[in-house]
């Protein structure tokens, strides 16, 4: 029979990093509670209750280290904030005036990145907490307010370092499994693709879904890059950094994979090897989901060869067809890297040691930037920078929320407004329409429950369903924030309603601000907007440059001994200029007609740039699995001419010539044969890929400077 234990055990074990997040804030929520209602009674548990959850805010899946800093961050932020609102409670002109200075700081700290997003909302929470209790009649009783609000956020500090430190080996594991999943998904589309055929997906905007998971995947492996490199003495940690930097270059090797497929013909023998192909590529990524969930769940894995019974039969088709059988065996050749990707995954999670590419100095270049450098701000001092833009938008509709609460006939609760209008309005449209639909929803959803809630009549009821909607709404804030708005709804009443309790719920008053709050924010997305064709220019810039780096460290005859760390940077900042570009085309969507983005020319600089980079993991695993078969000095000669000429194509200083490199027609090699003609041949399709992002690059620029 299986102990309680261990049923909580395996419970814990299937929970996403989120979840276990997310109970994690509850607890130490509670731990304040419970550690400031025996010092003080009630009052001192809420105010103190109210420190804890600034800083948790900031207490996402991080390293120690992390969590320090950025929970020390909005502890100090939160702090400050109830201070100041505490302190001009009693002059209401001048408390406006401080929300809007509070809103413009806020949104100004977005100018530090993604970490800085939940600190940023620290400000608004703080203004609502505060409000919510009775104000204080001295200055006496507004310094206890700021030591109880300064306990609370200490104590959930260590709470949190502490918490982070035990989930640390759960959450590498969790986020390495994330990356694994999202890699069969990718080979699962590019097996999708194969057995759909040329004909089936001719009518569709090329490569789409395909590059939909890559930006997924890019969105997984960020993060488990930031757990996972600063924790290279931690136990298993060197397994797992190995399994996930062999991930990573199986998405290389995947997509060299889907090169010269249209020069096999549309006969029969051709379709039967690209549906051989397929399968063998889908039975890879079976087999990354059966590793995923052995990473995720911590236990051994049994081998799992890659079925392959129909691709011998496929490639021994072309036998008697010397024209097209040697590009059946590098198609063939192609797939058995797939396979040995994943035999080095599987033997590495078995225990086998596995040599990893980088050392742990190296591993550090991948990790996001951490800190408040003031630099950071230099850039958005001018009224052309987003984030300024979204700094004055929010002190005007924050400000302009709170004087108009006041001045409504239901006045009691003036930061609720505010409250509303702070977490619908977003930096772009599509995100702002986003939350406000699902904020309505939620809030709806969240009366109802605190309704039955009232309705029970228990007590220690609420006190409980307070800490659940704390963990809940913490947890949910970026995974489905409909959950989070409901959560966040019954958080807001239950704690304003133990504050005061002879106020009541005031369900009518939630729902009638959250409904304002919906349309002054969606309203105020007009003033000042930031619509995505703005940073185009930007974007495109950047990808071009991404690219011109990338084929200038891909194009290099690779040295014995020396790191490929350059290359892998440079192979990282294209990604994530992809889908930049990815990312604003999809947010324009929801921009009015005459603002949108180029959306079908952007679909082919995204088409373009991934053709570019599987010519360039084409050329990579040439240089670096069959060298010995290429002359070197002549090999290092075509390499330097087809850098510089992609260098100018890129720049726009070179037109289509390509000189000194292979004819086109140049038949497929034979296996014994020199590669250096084969070599040239692919270069010359680098300098023709990267003729296609410029070419793209210049049609989105046009288009996007007509609209």
């Amino acid at each position: 029979m299986t102990s309680p234990f261990e049923a909580i055990r395996r419970w814990l074990v299937q929970l996403p990093a989120y979840g276990l997040n997310g109970i994690g804030t509850a607890l130490g929520v509670l731990l304040v509670q419970l550690l400031a209602g025996a010092l003080g009674g009630l009052p001192a548990s809420l105010l103190a209750s109210g420190g804890a959850i600034y800083a948790s805010l900031a207490d996402t899946p991080n390293p120690p280290h992390r969590t320090w800093r950025r929970v020390a961050m909005a502890a100090a932020v939160g702090l400050v904030s109830s201070v100041l609102v505490t302190a001009l409670r009693g002059h209401a002109v001048v408390l406006g005036g401080l929300v809007a200075v509070l809103a413009f700081g806020s949104s100004m700290l977005l100018a530090w990145g993604p970490r800085a997003g939940p600190i940023s909302f620290v400000p608004v929470l703080a203004i609502v907490f505060t409000m919510a209790g009775p104000a204080p009649g001295s200055w006496q009783v507004q310094v206890e307010h700021a030591l109880w609000t300064t306990f609370g956020s200490l104590v959930y500090l260590g709470w949190a370092l502490m918490a982070s430190r035990w989930l640390q080996p759960r959450y590498r594991a969790l986020a390495l499994a994330a990356v694994v999943e999202g890699t069969a998904a990718l080979l699962r589309s590019r097996a999708a693709m194969l057995s759909a055929g040329p004909r089936e997906i001719s009518g569709a905007l090329p490569l789409q879904d395909w590059m939909q998971r890559q930006v997924a995947l890019d969105e997984r492996l960020q993060p488990a890059r930031d757990l996972l490199f600063p924790a290279t003495e931690a136990s298993g940690a060197q397994r797992q950094i190995a399994i996930l930097l062999h991930a990573i270059a199986l998405r290389d090797t995947l997509l060299g994979s889907e090169l010269d497929l249209d020069l096999l013909g549309d006969d029969a023998a051709a379709e039967r090897l690209r549906l051989a192909l397929a399968a063998r590529i889908a039975a890879t990524a079976d087999t990354l989901g059966w590793l995923a969930q052995a990473v995720q769940w911590d236990r051994p894995m049994a081998a799992a060869p890659v079925g392959d019974q129909g691709l011998p039969a496929a490639l021994a088709a072309f036998a008697d067809d010397p024209r097209r059988s040697a590009l059946a065996a590098a198609l063939g050749e192609r797939a058995q890297h797939i396979a040995d990707d994943l035999a080095r995954m599987l033997q590495t999670w078995r225990g086998q040691a596995q040599p990893t590419p980088l050392s742990a100095a190296e591993l550090q270049f991948f990790v996001s930037p951490e800190g408040w450098p003031l630099a950071a701000l230099a850039p958005h001092r001018r009224l052309s920078s987003p984030i300024l833009r979204q700094a004055l938008r929010s002190a005007a509709a924050l400000g302009t929320a709170y004087f108009l609460a006041l001045a409504l006939p239901w006045a009691s609760h003036p930061h609720w407004l505010v409250l509303s209008v702070a977490v619908v309005l977003r930096g772009n449209l599509d995100q702002t329409l986003a939350r406000r639909d699902a904020r309505v929803a939620g809030t709806a959803l969240g009366c109802l429950l605190v309704l039955l809630f009232a309705w029970l009549g228990q007590t220690w009821l609420s006190g409980v369903a307070f800490l659940l909607a704390v963990g809940v709404a913490h947890a949910f804030v970026n995974v489905r924030y409909l959950v989070t708005a409901t959560a966040a709804t019954m958080m807001a009443l239950l704690q304003a309603h133990m504050a005061h309790p002879a106020g009541g719920y005031a369900i009518g008053e939630r729902l009638a601000d959250t409904l304002l709050g919906a349309l002054l924010a969606w309203g105020f997305c007009y003033v000042l907007p930031a619509w995505e064709r703005r940073s185009l220019a930007r974007l495109v810039a950047r990808v071009q440059e991404a690219a011109r780096v990338l084929a200038a460290e891909a194009l290099r005859w690779p040295e014995a001994g020396q790191s490929d760390l350059a290359l892998r940077l440079a192979r990282r900042e294209f990604y994530e200029a992809i889908g930049s570009i990815a990312a604003s085309a999809q947010r324009s969507h929801a921009e009015p007609t005459r603002v949108q983005l180029p959306v079908p020319a952007m679909a082919t600089l995204l088409t373009r740039c991934h053709v570019l980079l599987a010519q360039l993991s084409a050329v990579r695993t040439m240089l670096e699995r069959r060298r010995e078969r290429l002359d070197e000095p002549s090999a290092r000669q075509a390499l330097v001419a087809a850098q510089a000429e992609v260098a100018g194509v890129l720049a726009g200083t070179v037109e289509a010539g390509v000189g000194g490199l292979a004819d086109p027609g140049l038949g497929w090699p034979d296996p014994q044969a020199p590669l250096l003609p084969w070599l040239q041949r692919r270069l010359q399709l680098v300098v023709q890929g990267a003729r296609g992002v410029r070419q793209a690059a210049t049609a989105v620029q046009a288009a996007g400077a007509r609209r």
